[in-house]
């Protein structure tokens, strides 16, 4: 609850800093396709998984905009090899500020991301047996990254966007020697801008 009061405020702080033309606030869900890069990553997969949340738009002018976004973001990946297979989840409370630039329904976007993890779960098949955990120690508690995106969105305010969302630091925490594995998120999202662009 303290993370998303925060995160609340960081919102409303970005908001308040913002000298806008038009603001406009909206929804938006999708799916996403997930997994991690770096290190030892030959037989990892991607898992699907869920995007939700709300959006701020800060006009500067018709093709300039500022839009803060609050997102409950899914991500995650499945290892398969030598008898094992594992699959590890995560929950994060996602807070991407991206520079839009739109071209009257095209549009192009880009910034910086910080996310807080909420919850993990990790699943392990072996030799038959399974075992299950959802203990976050060790995994990096904040997650620092970049989106970029394209997307189309219609004068009534209905839009659909794919993004690239990339972690920077190592998952883990404290880092492994020789193990550096970053989050590597693909998401297609359907939104609503109430009011119109």
């Amino acid at each position: 609850m303290k993370k998303a009061l925060y995160s609340l405020g960081l919102l409303l702080a970005v908001a308040g800093t913002a000298k806008a033309q038009t603001t406009t606030f909206g929804v938006k869900a999708g799916a996403s396709l997930s997994s991690v890069s770096g290190d030892n990553t030959e037989n990892v997969k991607s898992i699907i998984g869920f995007v939700g949340g709300v959006a701020a738009n800060f006009g500067f002018s018709d093709l300039l905009s500022l839009q803060p976004e609050l997102l409950y973001s899914m991500k995650g990946s499945k290892f398969e090899s030598a008898g094992l297979k594992a699959e590890g989840r995560t929950s994060y409370l996602d807070i991407p500020v991206l520079l839009k630039a739109n071209a009257d329904g095209p549009f192009f976007e880009l910034g910086p991301q910080v996310g807080f993890l909420l919850s993990q779960k990790t699943t392990k098949e072996s030799n038959g047996r399974t075992t299950t955990s959802t203990d976050t120690e060790g995994t990096r508690q904040v997650d620092f990254g970049y989106v970029v995106g394209l997307g189309y969105q219609l004068e009534s305010g209905l839009g659909i966007g794919l993004r690239y969302n990339g972690g920077i630091p190592d998952l883990s925490d404290p880092s492994e020697p020789g193990q550096k594995q970053r989050n590597s998120v693909f998401q297609l999202q359907l939104g609503y801008m109430f009011g119109g662009k």
